[in-house]
């Protein structure tokens, strides 16, 4: 399969120079970019006219649970805090099923194709009680195949249920020993980590609050045995700081250095409250972030020092986050709300557009060590998403056709997302599922495991 992406407006390069270009080609074959330049005269068995368009990097989206879009605007819990929250959600949560991973997964997935987003992460940590794991797992990762995406799965667990003093309730947390066990069978299962790949697989114990001091000791050992990256939740909450210190008298980021949860194989969802201190630990020991707005916004938790820990060399990357808690897997939205509220919390300078996108593309290919998606450049995975600049929403803006679907529109539906050299959404419709049909099945399952 070959592409040719023809006179562009606008490629927003995202190469080590920032290069704008203009009046651009872009010549995809199989699943690699292989040409850029005017004129490009390659002949391709699909042409993508992108005049008046403006292309960029496909976004990278480095945190999300997609089993949540089944459960998105609860009346009960939406004016809740993030641990009430979960406690209601995981009485609804323990009914989760393979059927509704996969389902959930598929529309959680072409959400984030529609919004421009060509690799997800999504932290699965969650096992009821008499489901099999391995069809749990399995069934997400065959959606993200299905419908296009490149996938990350993180193999979630908690051991730490509320008769040992954890949140979740005991019919969802797992055992230790099952729990590594499991991970081993599902990377050698599924993980590829060839340049190019369209799944690998991350460890990642699902927070302080409900997982053992034994398994994150042993996850992160067993990660590293296999050179895996390791990920999980951390200071989203002044709750969760106050846990940490009253259970293991340390603050999050301090209990993390103790158990070795450090270092560049190491990404944390959220980080929203970080003194200087933990700021300084996750640059000296270039530890990751993914940065997740919204839904920060959405429980209330806080706004995170990014402005601070980009100063300070810290690795940020962007992140939608679970739709139970975001309501929305808007990338392109995801964008938008990282500028807007740091110039609350940092200064109107100190967040620019170009800077938004900066994180959601290249900050996601630092955080996740993969060097070969987050710019567009010959050699580099052929993951592109494509907006159309000539309609009544964008009418206005376009004094700079770079930022202008980021400051302006009123739909966040991309145009095209090629993923790995494929066309996944073509006019602003998923090109590899029926939408409504998948829709109107979330709906029935939504429904039924609410009542």
């Amino acid at each position: 399969m070959s592409i040719l992406v023809k006179d562009a407006d606008v490629v927003v390069t995202m190469n080590s120079r920032r290069d704008i270009l203009e009046g651009i080609s872009i010549y995809i074959e199989g699943n690699q970019i292989k040409a850029l330049g005017k004129d490009l005269n390659y002949k391709a068995d699909e042409i993508i006219k992108a005049q008046g368009k403006v292309v960029y990097p496909g976004f990278i989206n480095t945190h999300h649970h997609l089993y949540q879009t089944l459960t998105r605007n609860l009346t009960s819990v939406q004016n809740a805090k993030l641990f009430d929250w979960l406690t209601y959600l995981y009485e609804i949560w323990k009914k989760i099923t393979p059927e509704h991973i996969y389902i959930s997964t598929l529309i959680g997935a072409g959400e984030l194709l529609l919004t421009g987003c060509t690799t997800t992460v999504d932290h699965l940590y969650l096992v009821p009680e008499g489901v099999n794991s391995v069809e749990l797992f399995s069934a997400e990762i065959e959606a993200a195949r299905e419908i296009g995406i490149r996938f990350y799965p993180c193999r979630g667990s908690m051991s730490c249920g509320r008769s040992n003093g954890g949140l979740p309730p005991d019919s969802v947390v797992q055992q230790e020993d099952k729990i590594l066990i499991e991970t081993a069978d599902l990377v050698n299962k599924y993980h590829d980590p060839s340049p190019f790949s369209m799944c690998r697989i991350a460890v990642a114990p699902c927070s302080p609050f409900s997982v053992s001091k034994r398994l994150m000791r042993e996850s992160i050992a067993f990660a590293r045995k296999f050179a895996l990256l390791s990920h999980t939740h951390l200071a989203e909450t002044r709750d969760e700081e106050e846990y940490c210190k009253a259970r293991f008298g340390l603050k999050p980021i301090d209990y993390m250095e103790t158990l070795e949860w450090l270092g560049n194989d190491v990404w944390f969802a959220h980080t929203v409250h970080l003194d200087s201190s933990g700021i300084e630990k996750l640059a000296r020991t270039n530890s990751g972030v993914a940065h997740c707005p919204t839904s920060n916004l959405r429980l209330g938790s806080g706004i995170a020092p990014i402005a601070e820990m980009l100063s300070r060399g810290v690795k940020v990357s962007l992140a939608v986050d679970g739709s139970a808690s975001n309501d929305s897997g808007d990338m392109l939205g995801e964008i938008r709300n990282c500028m807007l509220i740091h110039r609350v919390k940092s200064g109107v300078d100190s967040m620019p557009a170009e800077t938004a996108l900066e994180i959601a593309t290249l900050g996601g290919s630092r955080v996740l060590n993969w060097q070969e998606i987050g710019s567009i450049e010959v050699g580099k995975a052929a993951d592109l998403t494509v907006i159309d600049l000539e309609k009544l929403p964008l009418a206005g803006s376009l004094s700079n056709k770079v930022t202008a679907p980021i400051f302006a529109g009123a739909c966040h539906i991309v145009d095209y997302t090629i993923v790995n050299g494929e066309i996944v959404v073509k006019a602003g419709r998923l090109t590899k599922i029926r939408e409504e049909e998948i829709t109107k099945k979330a709906n029935q399952l939504a429904q039924k495991l609410l009542s």
